[in-house]
């Protein structure tokens, strides 16, 4: 066996149909009694909810987390915790209230408590993105990671199947990346393998029947699993692919992890055979070939596969090569820009993702 190292990221996690309700007692075991909670402008009735689960003895509600987690939101968002005299933060949502979360946490020190409603997997992980200017910057810092999450598959069965799809999806490109993380372990190897197979076996039953309780608590489970492995583990070529298209040129987070896996993947193909046979494993329909069941599971899914289609212009693809290959990352195959270009073009323009570059 490989020598390896494996840190355990501290956190609280409770799971499970109806947990919501136990966010008054979470709140009761830490000594807090005045949490701001943090919405987006389209989840004010889930903030709501929990105002009332929490006999209103709350700071107050911020309606205002958008995508990416922009710095001029975040300092409107402070102002008001500050104001409010608030002692902890509870996000409700995707990725973008747990980032605004965050952000507020690591810079007041105030408790952060997650509930997630997506499959992203940000409140499994030490990661904060933010944009500033335009141009998204990411840091990692073990007191970024929330204290507690609460994962209540109910709040997942009115997400649409188109955004659970891609949701999916983002979650099971974490788990991909670290199978050949420079610093990847038996452990997250094994969580990495489980949430891929949960979420590529729940995701296209949620697409036929979205309100199916069984596949949305198996997908909830592979995206706890998945967004595990984000927070354990360095990732590579594929997100900062993502980081780089999201953030320069406003794209939609999920729907652009979901586009580039399959090509980041098929780039990196060559240099991880290893990684590649236990991928296919987990994937329903790959008949050994990594790249050919992530093509499957997508077509399965129904998903969009252009970044064409979410407004990115083919004059962009020379940008956003150069900015790929700009700042040096590790990856397991070396950065290449003509390679790069190409990826990015196929993702561009919509075409399968085929291992041959």
């Amino acid at each position: 066996m490989d020598s390896f190292e494996y840190n355990a990221n501290p956190g609280r996690v409770v799971f499970g149909s109806g947990s919501l309700q136990k966010l008054p007692d979470e709140i009761k075991r830490l000594n807090l009694s005045s949490p701001l909670l943090l919405s987006t402008p389209q989840q004010v009735d889930q903030a709501n909810d929990l105002k009332q689960i929490l006999n209103g003895k709350i700071a107050g509600i911020f309606t205002e987390a958008t995508m990416h987690t922009p710095t001029d939101v975040t300092d409107n968002a402070l102002a008001y915790a500050k104001e409010s005299r608030a002692d902890s933060v509870v996000s409700i949502g995707g990725g973008s209230t747990i980032g605004l979360g965050k952000a507020i946490s690591i810079r007041t020190g105030l408790p952060h408590i997650c509930i997630p409603t997506t499959y992203a997997g940000s409140e499994m992980t030490p990661i904060l993105g933010e944009t500033a200017s335009g141009k998204k910057t990411t840091r990692s810092d073990p007191k970024i990671l929330p204290g507690t999450v609460i994962y209540d598959v109910d709040l997942t069965l009115t997400l649409p199947a188109s955004l659970s799809a891609t949701s999916g999806v983002n979650a099971i490109a974490h788990a991909v990346e670290a199978l050949y993380a420079r610093n990847t372990n038996p452990v997250i190897t094994l969580l990495a393998l489980e949430g891929i197979r949960a979420l590529a076996s729940a995701l296209p039953t949620i697409i036929s029947d979205p309100s199916s309780q069984p596949a949305r608590s198996s997908a909830q489970y592979g995206a706890w699993l998945c967004g595990s492995c984000l927070g354990s583990v360095g990732m590579a070529l594929h997100h900062k692919l993502c980081h780089t298209l999201g953030g320069s040129f406003n794209l939609p987070h999920a729907e652009t992890h979901t586009i580039v896996l399959p090509h980041a993947l098929a780039y990196n193909a060559p240099a991880i055979p290893a990684a590649m046979e236990k991928l296919a494993a987990a994937l329903p329909g790959s008949e050994g070939d990594a790249v050919k069941g992530l093509n499957v599971l997508l077509a399965k899914l129904k998903v969009k596969r252009g970044l064409k289609e979410f407004g990115m212009k083919e004059d962009d693809i020379d940008r956003a090569a150069d900015i790929a290959v700009a700042n040096p990352y590790w990856n397991p195959r070396a950065v290449e820009r003509d390679g790069i270009r190409e990826l990015i073009r196929r993702a561009w323009a919509g075409e399968e993702a085929r291992a041959d570059l």
